[in-house]
């Protein structure tokens, strides 16, 4: 089995106890995460060989986030240590009609200041088999795009399968950067994957009939948006997950996928949300996996769906649904009975 690699941000994060309000909340909760962090700790979960690239603070708190990807077997042996902080953000779980909120304090992070002299991407990538990466490590500074760049580079060198989760953030970025950024960084990828907007938002690939904020999506219209995507970007393959926001608690969940020739859509999914952060990071982990394991595309496709929807009902960034958990509920077992 090769390494299946990682690169981005993991950060602290810091949530109030329940459904309380930051002006309200005198206790926070800590756990930690970010994109890629997730996907690696997903794959890990897997049985695949994950490896998380990163750098990292010297201190107590950087050597906390370290042994928390070691705790779910993700191995840590190409992060780097050195900066003087570790990236935060603050998380208030919205409820019903009241949406969440995020509050980023993440400037300056050791990440963000990473140099092309921090790692050996020749070194990384022998004996890989996939690569990933989102569009939230890029977005963190100049610094940070050009590594992205000369990993996906020596990714395609080595031979390495690449993928891409657009997630595009408009705290970090516009939509023009992110545009001219990404539309660099995806000719070296093989695999886009993309939410309901960030086509949109980046490559200004928008979907017909469909209205977001409504929480009506036309399948369709996104059909038409993996397509032009695996056709500009000449792609192996381009997912799109659709959330249909009915309320910050309930959410329809589906996704679409393109192989340049034949369209998948899986089963939606009605979920109620335990925890939504890392909903599209489980996507993209049960996406890497179907396809690197050798499922057919529509079994990889409702893999990653199923994977996903039980990511939301469980708390903190990283999903802790083992294969057969996900089997069980790709093969049509949604009941929540109790297991004995």
């Amino acid at each position: 089995m090769g390494k299946f690699i990682t690169f981005g941000e993991i950060m602290l994060r810091l949530a109030p106890i329940g459904y309380e309000r930051f002006v309200q909340s005198k206790e926070f909760g800590v756990v930690y995460g970010g994109g890629e962090a997730n996907v690696a700790v997903s794959l890990a979960n897997f049985g695949k060989e994950a490896y998380f690239v990163t750098k990292l603070p010297k201190h107590e708190i950087g050597q906390a986030a370290v042994n928390e990807l070691r705790r779910f077997g993700v191995h840590t042996n190409y992060i780097v240590r050195g900066g003087e902080r570790i990236g935060i953000y603050f998380c208030e779980k919205g409820a019903a009609q009241r949406p969440s909120k995020v509050v980023y304090d993440r400037a300056h992070s050791s990440i963000s200041e990473v140099g092309k002299e921090d790692f050996n991407w020749r070194e990384i990538f022998e004996g890989a088999e996939w690569f990933h990466f989102t569009g939230i490590t890029p977005a963190l500074s100049d610094n940070c795009a050009q590594v992205c760049m000369d990993a996906a580079k020596a990714a395609k060198e080595a031979g390495v399968t690449v993928s891409v989760d657009l997630n595009y953030r408009k705290k970090l970025w516009s939509g023009e950067k992110a545009g001219k950024v990404m539309g660099e960084l995806i000719r070296y990828c093989d695999v886009v994957i993309a939410n309901e907007e960030d086509a949109e938002k980046v490559f200004g690939i928008k979907a017909e009939e469909t209205d977001i904020t409504g929480g009506q999506l036309s399948g369709e219209g996104y059909r038409k948006v993996a397509k032009e995507l695996v056709d500009r970007f000449k792609l192996k393959y381009a997912a799109i997950t659709l959330r249909e926001s009915y309320s910050a608690s309930d959410n329809g969940w589906s996704a679409v996928l393109y192989d340049g020739s034949h369209y998948f859509t899986s089963k939606k999914y009605n979920v109620h949300i335990v925890d939504r952060v890392g909903g599209g990071d489980s996507f993209a982990a049960g996406l890497i996996y179907g396809l690197s394991s050798g499922m057919d595309l529509q079994s990889t496709l409702e893999f990653a769906v199923a994977a996903s929807c039980l990511k939301h009902t469980v708390e903190g960034d990283f999903n802790m649904a083992s294969v057969e958990e996900v089997k069980t509920l790709m093969e049509g077992d949604g009941s929540g009975r109790v297991q004995r």
